[in-house]
């Protein structure tokens, strides 16, 4: 007999499965490097005096403070609790429950799919074509038929897990056939580690562009659950409609703040620095071992590696009290794992283990 409480629910939740995220998933260990944290966080100074007060919705000087990181107009900024709460903000706004579509390519972040599924709206998944790319044709084929009603197309550079670059070209031939059409989101997470391949100068050209960034990844400050999303002022203008009335807390506006200033921005590129530093010598380091098959790209603060036996390797980390992210279910991933770039004294302990269990 179903439990009466748990029929009250909608059948949209009693069917959801929620997404796993690296601390729902868990793990018994001494080393997690599954969630792609960075291996320590900066001090800051919180003044309490005002707490007693709600905060803004939209705190101005945490606004202006990205606004200028960003180099776009205040005007094109929303922040909320990390980039998870724009993904479902403009699943909400944008899409109607039980008539409209999102667009993904996987494998890719899982939280698209799950916003949509909590919101009733459907996912396209469109296989990507060779290195992870966006299939245009299937895109474009699949936007032109109003029967899909596709309102917002979903792509993630660098993506997770892969680590690949959504190409320039690729984007603007999307964004370009999308016009007026419906909304294109380029989930840019990890782009800090690879600044260079940024679509923000778009969004002057291309209104239905949006961008999604974070400070859990280059910042270090996963802990304060705090995001943006950049996009033409009538997108912003209508995500407030949707948002909560106060999303961000004065303590994390304070923080955010303080690393968008001079002085953490300075510590942003010198963390950013000695993280890919690490990345490149720890990939130079296991790339040629027998028991590793494929090094996706390296554009991010993780590395995903395709093993001879994925799971085994998986397992005996876990054994070891290790824990990394598998990706052996999804799609074009059979025998790969995810490892975050941690301290160096953690990945001089993956770097062993490895090494012993190539030499096995």
């Amino acid at each position: 007999m179903t439990d009466p409480i748990i029929n009250l629910a909608t059948k949209r939740v009693r069917e959801l499965t929620p997404y796993l995220s690296a601390r729902r998933i868990g793990g018994r260990g001494h080393t997690f490097l599954n969630a792609n944290e960075a291996p320590k966080s900066a001090a800051y100074l919180l003044n309490s005096t005002t707490l007693n007060r709600y905060p803004e919705c939209q705190p101005p000087e945490l606004i202006e403070a990205y606004a200028n990181y960003a180099n776009v107009p205040l005007e094109n900024v929303l922040v909320s609790r990390g980039s998870d709460e724009s993904i479902g903000l403009l699943v909400r706004t944008f899409c109607e429950s039980g008539k409209d579509s999102i667009l993904i390519v996987p494998p890719t972040y899982g939280m698209y799919k799950i916003s949509a599924d909590t919101a009733g709206v459907n996912t396209i998944e469109v296989p990507p074509v060779g290195n992870f790319a966006p299939d245009v044709d299937a895109i474009k084929a699949l936007v032109e038929d109003a029967s899909k009603s596709i309102k917002i197309i979903f792509l993630c550079s660098p993506n997770n897990p892969t680590g690949t670059i959504l190409g320039r070209s690729t984007l603007e031939e999307i964004l370009a056939f999308t016009k007026d059409k419906c909304l294109v989101v380029v989930d840019e997470a990890y782009i800090e580690f690879c600044p260079e391949y940024t679509c923000v100068p778009l969004l002057a050209k291309y209104r239905n562009l949006v961008v999604t960034r974070t400070l859990s990844k280059a910042f270090a400050l996963a802990g304060i659950r705090c995001g943006f999303t950049l996009a033409d002022e009538e997108i912003i203008k209508l995500m407030l409609k949707v948002i909560d009335p106060y999303p961000i807390a004065d303590p994390v506006a304070q923080i955010a703040c303080q690393a968008l200033s001079k002085n953490g921005l300075i510590l942003l590129k010198e963390r950013i620095n000695e993280l890919n530093d690490r990345k490149a010598r720890f990939i130079a380091g296991v790339k040629d071992l027998s028991i590793i098959k494929e090094v996706f790209a390296d554009n991010a603060n993780y590395i995903l590696l395709r093993f001879t036996d994925g799971e085994k390797v998986f397992n005996e980390f876990v054994r070891r009290g290790i824990i990394l992210r598998d990706f052996n279910t999804k799609p074009l991933l059979k025998d790969s794992v995810r490892i975050t770039i941690g301290s160096e004294q953690e990945m001089e302990e993956v770097k062993n283990v490895l090494f012993e269990l190539a030499k096995a």
